[in-house]
């Protein structure tokens, strides 16, 4: 397969990470609460068997359909990154969720074209619920067009993070600063809450610690919504980010977080 444009990201690739969620979804679902196996990683983050054979399953499918194409995934690393398109996969997006039988854990699936998130998706499969978007076009939420609020004001807005074990000591003051501006702040969700700000139910996800298969599905998708996205210095995120990133519903409301985030 290949691509040039838009118009082939939503046409070709599109119905394939359709395809890929769907299968991720069903596997994941067949181990959600059971008993399972937890194993320890080398950075101290949970990984289970559902983590590994997912990923091992969208690989496979990859390697059939696009096999000049690159893959970065959590648990199996990197394949030809130097690649045109590569495609980025967390097959379970908020493991330490998923084993303690909380429903808000997703699949997330990113394709980038020469380091550009060009088609980014979030699906949640307990719920059913399922985001993407192709760069330049908007936000879709159940196949229909989704859009982040208008909120432009911290003293209104609503933010998440998914947990504050995140932040070392200097990204914590910062936030803090963020947090205490802000009308409501919660903690948990991982992905899901940035399905729910690319929806307009939350204003806000700032986050630090992540890697590159935890946020480059969110930008297509958070960009389309007419949100902003970018690392903590404002800079568009890639494979190379620091995994420090603050997602806004508008361009006012991620100006005024990101005066707050710099040291």
């Amino acid at each position: 397969m290949n691509a040039q444009n838009s118009t082939d990201i939503l046409d070709i690739y599109l119905p394939l990470a359709q395809a890929l969620a769907d299968e991720a979804r069903t596997l994941a679902l067949r181990r959600f609460r059971t008993r399972l196996d937890v194993s320890i990683k080398a950075d101290d983050s949970p990984v289970t068997i559902a983590d590994r054979e997912i990923e091992a399953a969208l690989r496979a499918r990859l390697a059939v359909a696009c096999p000049t194409h690159g893959i970065f995934g959590e648990e199996q690393g990197r394949e030809q990154l130097d690649a045109d398109y590569v495609w980025v996969i967390d097959p379970i997006d908020g493991t330490k969720s998923f084993i303690t039988g909380s429903p808000l854990w997703g699949t997330l699936l990113a394709l980038l074209h020469r380091g550009r998130p060009v088609l980014g998706m979030i699906d949640i499969p307990f719920t059913g619920e399922r985001w993407w978007a192709a760069a330049g076009g908007a936000a879709q939420y159940q196949g229909a067009a989704t859009h982040a609020s208008a909120c432009g004001a911290l003293a209104a807005a609503r933010l998440y993070a998914t947990s504050p074990d995140l932040f070392g000591d200097g990204d914590r003051m910062r936030f803090e600063r963020v947090g205490a501006a802000v009308a409501l702040r919660r903690y948990g969700g991982d992905c899901y809450s940035y399905g729910l700000l690319a929806s307009g139910h939350v204003d806000l996800v700032v986050e630090a610690g992540l890697q590159p298969y935890d946020y480059l599905a969110m930008v297509a998708i958070i960009e389309g919504a007419g949100g902003v996205v970018t690392d903590w210095q404002g800079q568009p995120l890639g494979l190379e980010s620091d995994g420090r990133v603050l997602a806004a519903a508008t361009p006012a409301l991620h100006a005024a977080a990101l005066a707050l985030l710099q040291d």
